[in-house]
């Protein structure tokens, strides 16, 4: 089910409807109806402290990646855009399925609401730096899916989520796959290849990052040399050597930090010791550990080397979040997702997990996206309905009741209509 890739930006899409929108940046008109009329995001007020509700979703970002890591393989996933989709789909969850979401997230739908909004709310931003985020809701416009008001409400409060209701043709999967393209800049052309039959809503989070380097590298900075693999394999490449001023150590790696410019992001490298393998060492942490090592960082000075790289990465998270604990938000029979809305043809349920994502460093700086889709599929029934027939055409009994109690107020038999 997962496969590597390579993609350029950091766009998370979590997808639950499908529609068409103007995109006049890009040139290109997208149909479908705009549904923000009538839905004004409120304001909400920034919450105070994230520590502890950071130290919950780097825990989240651990648990993740380690489900989602191929051995031997390039793996890159944006958790924070994974989060938002999950974040957004949440808020239409309820019973059970809102349960097991909450357990995998880490915190509450309303503790989630408020630190995503609160995070994102507080992104640094410069000249030379960036990191963006951006949501859209898309929904069918068959008659018998009716999206909730609540629903599309919460996601503009807390997501500032764009909405936009379309037929799910051809064309509203143009429409996304280029709202995509123009939220990641461009990094990921798209994240649809069709819309199927069940689908019936799509909510996407795109995310985007472009930094550059504190100090980009020279020409005599970037040196030819060999990468191992770790099964023995050499390879000729580009390492890119510098000194940095923050060095990570802990019992099973060394690494170091790297600034961008206004030092409010930076790139963060850690190598297992001699002897342990990637995933041996990722086993080892969780989002304390992480946290104990990146806060602990030390102010040494540490020559760095690291290659020139681009890469992509493709996964579908089905498997992986039920792995994770919802199972339930997959499976139509079980799921509950009453508060996304009302499918006239039975339940709604999560079909796919989409998840996109591409970066690449060099010696200016970094540029990377990700995308996350989650489709929501509309469940029908097994066969058609047996329809059954009553002629009151022989004698028959009849009987007036109190609907409130079942109780009969008048009973009575009809054996002669002329009588």
């Amino acid at each position: 089910m997962k496969k590597s890739k390579a993609l350029l930006a950091v766009v998370s899409i979590l997808i639950l409807c499908i529609m068409t929108v103007n995109l006049s940046s890009c040139g290109a008109k997208i149909h479908a109806k705009d549904l923000m009329d009538g839905v004004t995001p409120r304001n909400v007020e920034k919450s105070e402290n994230l520590s502890q509700s950071s130290q919950d979703v780097t825990d989240f970002a651990i648990r993740l990646f380690k489900e989602a890591n191929e051995n031997g393989e390039n793996t890159l996933i944006s958790p924070l855009s994974v989060l938002c989709a999950l974040a957004m789909t949440a808020n239409g969850a309820e019973g059970e399925t809102l349960t097991q979401m909450e357990s995998v997230l880490g915190m509450s739908v309303e503790e989630l609401n408020l630190y995503l909004y609160t995070y994102v709310n507080s992104l640094p931003e410069g000249e030379k730096y960036k990191l963006s985020l951006a949501n859209s809701i898309w929904f069918t416009d068959d008659a018998r899916f009716n999206v909730s008001r609540d629903f599309l409400q919460a996601n503009a409060d807390y997501y500032g989520a764009d909405v936009y209701k379309a037929p799910f043709n051809k064309q509203t999967m143009r429409d996304i796959n280029n709202w995509v393209k123009n939220e990641t800049d461009g990094m990921i052309p798209k994240v649809l290849d069709e819309i199927p039959e069940e689908a019936i809503m799509y909510l996407i989070n795109a995310l985007a990052f472009e930094a550059e380097w504190n100090e980009i590298y020279e020409k005599n900075q970037v040196r030819d040399r060999i990468f191992t693999k770790e099964n023995g394999e050499e390879q000729e490449v580009k390492l890119m050597y510098s000194t940095e001023g923050r060095y990570l150590e802990d019992e099973n790696a060394t690494g170091f930090i790297k600034y961008y410019k206004g030092s409010e992001y930076a790139f963060v490298a850690l190598l297992p010791n001699e002897g342990t393998t990637v995933a041996e060492y990722l086993s080892t942490l969780n989002g304390t550990s992480l946290n104990a090592l990146l806060s602990g960082a030390e102010r040494r000075t540490v020559e760095t080397a690291m290659p020139k790289f681009e890469t992509e990465f493709e996964t579908e998270m089905s498997d992986i979040l039920i792995s994770m604990g919802m199972p339930n938000a997959f499976d139509p029979e079980l799921s509950d997702f009453d508060g996304v809305g009302t499918w006239q043809d039975g339940s709604i349920y999560i079909g796919n997990v989409i998840h996109k994502t591409h970066i690449e460093v060099g010696e200016k700086g970094t540029k990377a996206g990700a995308v996350t889709s989650i489709q929501l599929d509309g469940a029908t029934s097994a066969g058609p309905i047996e329809v059954k027939t009553v002629y009151l055409d022989r004698p028959f009994v009849y009987m007036l009741i109190d609907c409130e109690n079942n109780i009969p107020f008048f009973i009575g038999t009809m054996m002669d209509v002329n009588g």
